[in-house]
């Protein structure tokens, strides 16, 4: 016990306190610098493993604090942990040193040190502070405990509120298990709140040593050095042609070893007490099943637990868990999840102190700080299902659940024992365990709340300063150093190309490509109009040719002619292969040809028809053979070059088509306006093309990456906005300024504290008695996410009623949201209003659990958060009389064992409302 009267209290000369005559043990280099820092007045954020001692930082500063005459306020993630902490510290500073606070009652709060869960913190920071009434007067410390709760997607958001709007005066003291980014968190700290300091240690006690439980054993995971596998681990290879068939295909891993197996084969190993990490309430009470009979404990030691059980089953007979449950803790075995009741829970946690319960299978919140020392843990699984679909084990869980293992001065070492899985093996196993931590992420959002608190307080550019000093922010300006670097870099190579391209008018550029690609399309007409005319003409010369004389004169295509168009005349003709002869023909260059009737292209039947009589012909019997001639045909050749000078012989017929003319003189006009063109006079157009499009790619790049840039550092603060929009439509500021609606909301916390206030403004509640408006509560600020739900109790009527009224106000918000891009739940649960009725009505807690498929541990979450708001109810400025009351009466008829803690926790508050702080 410490008070002004402690050793630790006389001590305190200058403000040194004697750490000999504080600790009985010699503190670690870690510890020793976090409480230099704290007495040179600076904050502190410790970054060590799970069980190295941070703890003992925060304990420094209520001793501290107490010798200077001053409190502090220490905080947790979770109510459990507050609930933990409450009965340490009343154990080590004495009864009336400690206070407790959370979201329904408020016990010793004028204590030197109050036990708060950091949204309690948060809330209190907002609430209004009378000039006499500050409730933070007198607080030299705040202790962030398990700070690196900073990264939960649900509750993140508290711990940087907290940190903004903490007065620079009170030191703030961050515990948090290793992450990647402890100096960023630190540097942020110090830019919002003021100087502080980082301690890192990777000093753990303790130390770990990890192993693998497969179908074959146990054995070590990883090699002396502790960066490898074990040179004797075996990675399984699935066996050659192993293909997977069928709709439920066996998994490519070897089958998982019975939990009954790995708990004898630590047994065996004398690795016990354990905690059992399974990722699923349903499997960790099947865990319990599956170890059958096996037992745990001696005789002595079962004998003790049945006096525990026994004493508990009188102060709380509805409160015992089935018959096997009960059983299995005799035998020293226990199931420790969300479902459970927290009285039942409190009561595992004690024998497992006590080293009489030996094995404990428990989901992951178990790794959140809560004070179960085993010398073992045990991860069932290196992956887990979440809302999201099946993923891989994070680092930082992995670590957290690692450090639950070994006990400092009762273990040498603390074992970890990963276990083989339908998903993962060794390999994966062994990644884990070498793997660093992960950084610290943001999970700052603006909420309703939030913004009626701070406009009530300061102007509209005061609050975007706050919001805008979010750890999120300050990451988000970290990356943007990065990007505006490289956005220059980028408007750079842009600058560069507009000064090589000089003074190129672009709009002549654009227009020289367009007729281009005006002339390539014409041309494409005009190639498809020829082959049309020319396909045409081919059937109609083919039919002539079969009736034109010797002697005819005709225009030639040929690949011997090398592509041109060559005059020539027909001097023979001779059976060809099909239906249609072969024309043997001397060209005016006096080349002999027997070609086939298609290479006719041109049939010259108005020219008179040559002499060939005379002409002695060559011996050709091939289509396409070929030639030269003799000085005897050279004559003929001569008069068919002399009629060719004359008339056109060289023009195919098909060109001579209207079409194709008229196709023809288009595209030759297009061709001399091209060419008059001015950028036809530029150099390489093909490289400014290029150019060019280079231009264009940079520029929309740039665009893309400052609008990025631009939502990365204003998302916040336009997620603000968009809330004050909505907030005005529903009448809750008025120029900025929160009306009696805003002070209402503002004065609730939930989810969405704008739905539960205009809910209860609605009117549609204020008539319902005491059970019923619970009922609507429970309905309006919960959800239950579970496929299976069902109750055995049906909704009350006049609860349904009002609920049904309250849809078009639901309706509404969701639009309101909708058109401004904002997603906040708003919550509409009406399965279960029947059983909260129930509750109220004194139905018996066995009964209650019989008629539904929900857990106890579930039923009791939901009926507090339906607490919490009935708590919340009586401080709310612009809610009726008659609400108020049966608001009191409800929260009386739901607030008994086991929904309320246990009974030395029950004690009245002090007329505050503990959701906000503010009086009523």
């Amino acid at each position: 016990m410490a008070d002004h009267d402690s050793p630790s209290a006389q001590s305190a000369i200058n403000g040194v306190i004697d750490l000999e005559q504080l600790f009985s043990f010699a503190l670690d280099d870690f510890q020793l610098e976090a409480i230099d820092a704290l007495n040179q007045g600076q904050s502190v954020v410790v970054s060590a493993p799970t069980g190295s001692g941070k703890t003992l930082v925060g304990e420094y500063a209520i001793h501290r604090a107490i010798a200077h005459g001053q409190k502090v306020f220490y905080t947790t993630p979770l109510k459990a942990l507050s609930n933990q902490k409450l009965r340490d510290f009343r154990e080590q500073f004495g009864q009336d040193n400690v206070g407790l606070m959370t979201g329904d009652l408020s016990v010793n709060r004028d204590a030197r040190v109050v036990v708060m869960t950091t949204e309690i913190f948060r809330n209190m920071l907002y609430a209004e502070v009378d000039k006499g009434n500050d409730p933070l007067a007198d607080v030299e410390a705040v202790v962030l405990d398990e700070c690196h709760y900073m990264n939960d997607s649900q509750r993140g958001t508290v711990w940087e509120e907290s940190i903004i709007h903490c007065p620079p005066s009170v030191q703030l003291v961050a515990l948090s298990a290793t992450v990647a980014n402890a100096g960023q968190l630190t540097d942020w700290i110090e830019r919002v709140h003021g100087p502080t300091r980082l301690v890192l240690s990777d000093f753990r006690p303790v130390p770990l040593q990890f192993s693998f439980c497969s179908a074959k054993g146990l054995h070590p995971l990883l090699n002396e050095a502790g960066n490898g596998l074990h040179p004797n681990c075996k990675v399984w290879r699935a066996p050659k042609g192993h293909k997977r068939k069928g709709r439920s295909p066996k998994p490519p891993q070897p089958e998982p070893p019975p939990i009954s197996f790995v708990v004898a084969q630590m047994a065996e190993r004398d690795m016990l007490p354990a905690i059992y990490f399974i990722f699923s309430r349903r499997g960790c009470d099947k865990a319990v099943r599956d170890l059958g009979v096996q037992c745990l404990v001696s005789t002595e030691e079962q004998a003790r637990i049945a006096a525990r059980l026994r004493a508990y089953t009188l102060a709380n007979p509805e409160a015992v868990r089935d018959g096997l449950h009960a059983d299995a803790l005799l035998r020293g075995i226990a199931a420790h999840h969300a479902g459970v009741l927290p009285a039942w829970k409190e009561l595992i946690e004690e024998l497992f102190q006590q080293g009489l319960v030996k094995v404990v299978f428990a989901t992951e919140t178990l790794a959140a700080g809560i004070n179960m020392p085993a010398r073992s843990t045990v991860i069932a699984s290196l992956s887990k299902r979440t809302e999201r679909g099946h993923r891989p084990l994070m680092a930082s869980e992995f670590l957290q659940m690692a450090g639950r293992a070994g006990r400092r001065g009762l273990d040498s070492k603390g074992y970890v024992v990963t276990v083989q899985s339908r998903f993962e093996g060794v390999r994966e196993a062994g990644q884990l365990a070498t793997s660093p931590a992960d950084p610290l992420v943001s999970q700052f959002t603006p909420s309703y709340g939030m913004v009626l608190n701070l406009l009530a307080r300061h102007d509209l550019s005061k609050a975007r300063e706050l919001v805008e000093r979010s750890f999120g922010r300050y990451l988000a300006s970290l990356d943007l150093v990065e990007e505006e670097e490289i956005l220059n870099q980028l408007r750079l190579q842009l600058g560069q190309l507009q000064g090589t391209s000089g003074d190129v008018p672009w709009e002549d550029f654009e227009d020289y490509e367009k007729r281009r690609g005006r002339l390539r399309e014409e041309r494409r007409l005009l190639r498809i109009l020829q082959q049309q005319a020319e396909e045409t003409l081919a059937n109609e010369l083919t039919l002539a040719l079969q009736f034109a004389s010797t002697g005819t004169l005709v225009s030639l295509k040929a690949p011997q002619l090398r592509g041109g168009v060559t005059p020539a005349v027909i001097v023979d003709k001779l059976d060809g292969p099909g239906q249609f002869p072969l024309l043997l023909c001397l060209t005016h260059d006096n080349v002999w040809l027997l070609l086939p009737c298609q290479a006719v292209v041109s049939l010259h039947a108005e020219l008179s028809c040559l002499q060939v009589d005379s002409v002695i012909a060559p011996d050709l019997h091939r289509a396409g053979e070929l030639r030269h001639g003799d000085q005897q045909s050279g004559g003929l050749a001569l008069a068919v070059a002399h009629m060719a000078q004359r008339h056109d012989m060289t023009t195919p017929q098909y060109d001579l088509a209207g079409e194709v003319l008229s196709q023809a003189r288009l595209v030759k006009e297009l061709e001399e306006d091209l060419e008059a063109h001015p950028a036809h006079r530029w150099g390489d157009r093909r490289q400014l093309k290029k150019h060019r499009r280079r231009m264009e790619e940079l520029e929309i790049e740039i665009g893309e990456r400052q609008q990025l840039l631009h939502h990365r550092a204003n998302r916040h603060w336009d997620t603000f906005l968009a809330l004050i929009e909505i907030l005005q439509h529903f009448g809750c500021l008025d120029d900025l300024q929160p009306t009696e609606i805003g002070r209402t909301v503002a004065a609730l916390r939930g989810d969405n504290e704008l739905w539960l206030g205009l809910a209860l403004m609605s009117g549609h509640l204020d008539d319902l008695p005491p059970q019923e408006l619970a009922a609507v509560f429970e309905a309006i600020s919960t959800e239950v996410n579970r496929p299976d739900l069902w109750s055995g109790f049906p909704p009350p009527p006049r609860a349904e009623e009002a609920l049904h009224d309250l849809m078009g106000l639901r309706r509404e918000l969701l639009r309101a949201q909708e058109r401004s891009n904002v997603v906040v739940p708003v919550w509409w649960e009406p399965e279960l209003m029947g059983l909260v009725e129930a509750w109220a009505n004194g139905c018996a807690w066995n009964d209650l659990i019989a008629n539904t498929s929900l857990d106890e541990g579930d039923v009791v979450r939901i009926m507090r958060r339906t607490v919490d708001l009935l708590a919340q109810v009586p401080y709310c400025e612009a809610i009726s009389e008659q609400l108020r009351s049966h608001a009191r009466q409800a929260l009386r008829a739901i607030n008994r064992f086991p929904v309320a803690e246990a009974e030395d926790l029950l004690k009245t508050g002090e007329g505050l409302n503990p959701a906000t702080e503010r009086a009523a």
